[in-house]
């Protein structure tokens, strides 16, 4: 009996390790540039949901700045607006969009896990000054632009497409089709996800129905009138807040 039970938990312990590397496998298996949206949000180590730590590397790049932070509890990369941080500065920051297996071409380097944040503070739970996206992008994650002053007279319904206005009401029904749109360029955000992100205006719509975000390969400034053509997504949700009851994804983006 006693030999029979020793067999009976070494098979208990061979599986449960089996188990475990099998576990580790598949989180290896994540391709470059995803988000990993079912893993643990970011550790805070203070309230207010401010991350907290000690900064024991960091680099700049392409007007962004990367942070490796030790919150005492764990080591975690996080990238922000470029901001003056030195090794063994105390930085803040709340939590972001994370991103697996990241690859920074200008870095030629690839992160295990990065999350990308809309400022990053110095001092314990944000004292400091805050830091500003370089120009030309808006902070990641930033609220309303004021539309007062932009003019979206004159954009007409590209032909075989619709507004802005009708995308929305028409979400169901265009859901994993091909659509042409035109609009104005209110905001544009660089190389997040390996992906240039454009949201786009034409004058249509009401709050909530007015803004369609589009990711492309090209660049654009603010205030370019452009022509998107790609696939329509409804009801997509990255995690982390970052959801989108439409969404134009690797769009073709014509300047005109």
């Amino acid at each position: 009996m006693k030999k029979y039970i020793i067999v009976l938990v070494v098979a208990i312990v061979a599986i449960g390790a089996a188990l475990v590397y099998q576990s580790g496998s598949l989180k290896t298996n994540t391709s470059p540039g995803t988000m990993q949206t079912s893993a643990p949000p970011v550790t805070t180590s203070n309230t207010g949901g401010m991350t907290t730590g000690t900064v024991i590397e960091t680099m700049n790049s392409g007007g962004y700045t990367y942070v490796h932070v030790d919150t005492g509890e764990e080591k975690i990369w996080a990238a922000g607006p470029e901001t003056a941080v030195t090794t063994g500065d105390v930085v803040s920051f709340a939590p972001g969009m994370q991103m697996v297996n990241f690859e920074s071409e200008p870095l030629n380097r690839t992160f295990d896990v990065v999350y990308f944040v809309s400022e990053i503070r110095t001092g314990a739970g944000g004292v400091g000054g805050e830091a500003q996206m370089p120009t030309g992008h808006p902070q990641v994650g930033s609220g309303d632009v004021d539309m007062k002053n932009i003019d979206f007279s004159g954009i007409a319904v590209p032909s075989g497409g619709k507004n802005i206005a009708a995308l929305y009401a028409e979400k169901s029904s265009l859901a994993g089709k091909r659509i042409v749109v035109r609009g104005k360029v209110v905001k544009f955000t660089a190389g997040v996800m390996n992906k240039n992100w454009i949201h786009l205006r034409d004058g249509s719509g009401s709050e909530g129905t007015n803004d369609l975000t589009v990711t492309t390969d090209a660049v654009v400034n603010i205030g370019d009138i452009v022509v998107a053509r790609g696939v329509l997504t409804a009801d997509k949700d990255f995690g982390f807040g970052y959801a989108y009851q439409i969404i134009v994804e690797d769009a073709d983006v014509t300047v005109e």
